[in-house]
């Protein structure tokens, strides 16, 4: 083969390697999937007329009939995973929300669940079957070969998000003694080896790894170098028991394309690979900012029933935090009746603290989940804020002052100015320290940090405005 023919080839496997043509009436400029072919696909779902679902389907990438499924309403998953049949692949299932396969999955037989699962890669494999109850796992895994099965088992055993669910089996590990030639003609004769890799695992009799071979420097070193002459030794492991969220900012840390997992005794068990964790980076970044919100995982594709009591119990613990700022709005009833200014605009400082403390507060727990905020440097980054928060604070507090003593009263502008700069520089407090509270307790400072920070800030807010106003004489 020519050069010529050879770059054709590659050409034409890179094309159908990013998926079909992206044609108009199918895709929209963004790659998405256009409502009139989403329509089109529903209204032969509902005609029952299989053979056009098929014709309609079938030019798509697997991810494109992922979300495609993801598009279409609960009624119609199931008739449009039959009615394209051998379409719906372990590329596509791979490819499906969380949510929409644990629908699909949980219809299908469980010898043709097993069957997909066998064709997945283990973490993907385990991904499909966490969720099922307990007598629907054991089902699937009763029909699956035992040494699928077992690595399944092994994977479930571990804690939900660890590196021990997440990685792979499938990897390269082979003795210290090999030299370069040795290792071309294993990786050459090897029929069960895994199929994509990028470097190899250098063990010792023990199976622990004490170093990795990069492929593009097995094939550019000689073929008599010993491994342990050419390959790296410094390497980061990745215990089986840690968190994929900590995983993952070791990738990022150290700029990592894979790494080992390591058991308890530091044998090899499994790999992580970039493309993983690239998953996980996006799923955790989504989560943070719904834990923020209360808001549960957030997903369209939820349950409704789960959606609302993930959302419920912060609302309810909202309702009682905001029942404290109302006692102390009470508390001022008589001042606020004899100097109506008080009541318009009382829910500006309100409204600026808690806007102040969300800054903060996101800042923060971004700074905690990135290992940025550590006991280290905790003091450092509240003085830090502080700082921004008096800033901000004088800008803000000079604005509304100004304002507040040309409508009002030049003493009401300075109490609101007065009272702007101490909320902001309290909800600066309140931002850092209450995730950082909630990390030192072992607990996600994502999750309940906003009900707490908006608390503090109301409360401030109401109770230096009211108490300066009454203090300054401005209510008699």
């Amino acid at each position: 083969m020519t050069p010529e023919e050879l770059d054709d080839t590659m050409t034409d496997e890179a094309a159908d390697a990013a998926g079909p043509a992206q044609e108009s009436e199918t895709f929209d400029e963004e790659n998405r999937l256009k409502a009139e072919f989403v329509r089109s696909v529903h209204e032969a779902l509902e005609d029952d007329d299989k053979d056009r679902v098929y014709e309609l389907v079938e030019p798509l990438h697997p991810a494109d009939v992922a979300d495609l499924f993801e598009l279409t309403g609960q009624e119609q998953r199931l008739p449009l995973a039959r009615a394209i049949g051998d379409m719906m692949s372990v590329e596509v299932i791979a490819e499906l929300n969380d949510h929409v396969r644990e629908l699909l999955v949980e219809e299908l037989p469980a010898e043709i669940v097993a069957e997909i699962a066998e064709q997945l890669e283990t973490d993907d494999a385990v991904a499909m079957i966490e969720d099922l109850d307990e007598e629907d796992q054991q089902a699937i895994l009763a029909e699956m070969e035992p040494e699928d099965r077992a690595a399944i088992e092994s994977a479930l055993a571990y804690p939900e998000e660890s590196a021990g669910r997440l990685m792979s089996r499938d990897f390269i590990a082979v003795p210290e003694h090999m030299a370069v030639g040795d290792l071309i003609d294993f990786l050459r004769d090897g029929k069960e080896l895994a199929n994509e890799f990028w470097e190899v695992f250098v063990v010792d009799p023990a199976h622990r790894p004490i170093g990795t071979c990069a492929l593009s420097w097995i094939l550019r070193a000689p073929r008599h170098v010993a491994l342990v002459d050419v390959m790296k030794r410094d390497q980061t492991l990745i215990p089986v028991e840690m968190d994929q969220e900590e995983a993952a900012l070791r990738f990022q840390k150290y700029a990592l394309i894979s790494a080992a997992v390591v058991d308890e005794a530091g044998r090899l068990v499994g790999q992580i690979t970039a493309d993983d964790v690239v998953h996980i980076i996006q799923e955790e970044a989504g989560e943070d900012v719904l834990l923020l919100s209360g808001a549960g995982e957030g997903d369209i594709n939820e349950p409704i029933r789960d959606s609302y009591v993930s959302r419920v119990r912060w609302l309810v613990a909202n309702l009682g935090t905001a029942l404290i700022a109302s006692v102390i709005i009470a508390m001022f009833g008589a001042a606020i009746e004899k100097l109506v200014a008080l009541a318009v605009l009382m829910p500006i400082v309100a409204s600026i603290g808690g806007n102040a403390g969300t800054q903060t507060m996101a800042v923060a727990v971004r700074a905690i989940a990135m290992n940025q905020l550590t006991r280290s440097n905790t003091k450092r980054i509240l003085w830090r804020e502080m700082r921004v928060a008096l800033l901000n604070g004088g800008t803000v507090a000079a604005l509304i002052g100004i304002a507040t003593a040309l409508i009002f009263t030049p003493m009401l502008g300075a109490v609101i100015a007065l009272a702007v700069v101490i909320n902001i520089f309290t909800a600066g407090l309140a931002g850092v320290v209450v995730p950082v509270v909630f990390d030192r307790l072992d607990q996600d400072p994502a999750v309940a940090s906003s009900v707490f920070v908006t608390m503090i800030t109301d409360s401030m807010g109401f109770f230096a405005f009211l108490g300066l106003a009454v203090a300054s004489g401005l209510v008699g």
